[in-house]
């Protein structure tokens, strides 16, 4: 008899804890959600035991519609939503609340064997769209240029054709991929390839960071928004964070939360 209570106690107290552990449903932004994130993630449950994470880091606009839909927490974004994604919370109730929660600059990279330091903004515009094909038109080694971009899916995709390419179209030959991982990939082993980048991929073997009219993107220069791409990352709500999601918001904006986006690479705010 005593032995079943026991049991029964244990089971008890299993089912309990079960019910006390939060589980937090994280999804969006490849520039967020492949370092920053899990890593602030590991921290907030080291001094949260119980709480689990969900994180799925797969483009800005999956992570505004995961909102949208209410099938997560959070929503990581490296862009602002767009009207037509505001439109579609609305007509759902939802309100798109952003909070700023790293600052980001956009490098310009290329092959670590390219001549090449710096491109003119103009020349990035021409490069990208495809205006220019060969490196020799701007002071590089002969050789058709191989552009490399992020999907469509991917915040940094827009921004890039909001900050770089006056809202013009992509070069047709460009290639889309998922995420600054495979860009800086796919760069280190072509000589003549180009790409975009977020600021945590910088020190990634067998590339180089370009400056763009004589400046590089330091973490200085971007939270002075004088680097040329420099812009602001985002965690979205339905409305004001609340609960869970408040409780990670803040810890993110924490002075523990901004040493790590810092260390990581990413630049803090409010300094």
């Amino acid at each position: 008899m005593i032995r079943s209570l026991s049991i029964a106690s244990l089971a008890l107290v299993v089912g309990v804890t079960a019910a006390q552990a939060e589980k937090i449903i994280i999804k969006g932004s490849d520039t967020l959600g492949a370092k920053l994130v899990p890593q602030l993630a590991e921290a907030y449950k080291a001094a949260n035991p119980g709480t689990e994470f969900s994180i799925a880091a797969e483009g800005s606009t999956t992570g505004l519609a995961a909102i949208i839909d209410g099938n997560a927490d959070i929503g990581m974004s490296s862009r602002r939503a767009k009207p037509t994604e505001q439109s579609a919370a609305g007509a759902k109730s939802v309100i798109l609340t952003p909070t700023v929660v790293a600052y980001d600059g956009i490098a310009v990279v290329v092959n670590e064997k390219s001549p090449l330091k710096n491109l003119t903004k103009a020349n990035v515009e021409k490069i990208f769209t495809g205006d220019v094909t060969d490196w020799s038109a701007v002071g590089g080694n002969p050789g058709k240029i191989s552009i490399y971009t992020r999907n469509t899916s991917s915040g940094t995709y827009s921004d890039w054709k909001e900050l770089a390419m006056n809202k013009r179209d992509y070069a047709g030959g460009s290639q889309k991929l998922a995420g600054n991982e495979q860009i800086v990939a796919e760069v280190a082993k072509n000589p003549n390839g180009i790409g975009y980048i977020a600021l945590a991929y910088t020190k990634s073997p067998g590339i180089k960071v370009l400056a763009i009219d004589g400046d590089l993107p330091t973490p200085d220069k971007v939270r002075a928004k004088t680097y040329v791409y420099s812009r602001p990352t985002f965690y979205f709500t339905n409305g004001e964070p609340s609960g869970k999601a408040k409780a990670f918001v803040d810890f993110t904006l924490s002075p523990k939360g901004q040493a790590i986006a810092d260390q990581i690479g990413f630049v803090s705010v409010g300094k």
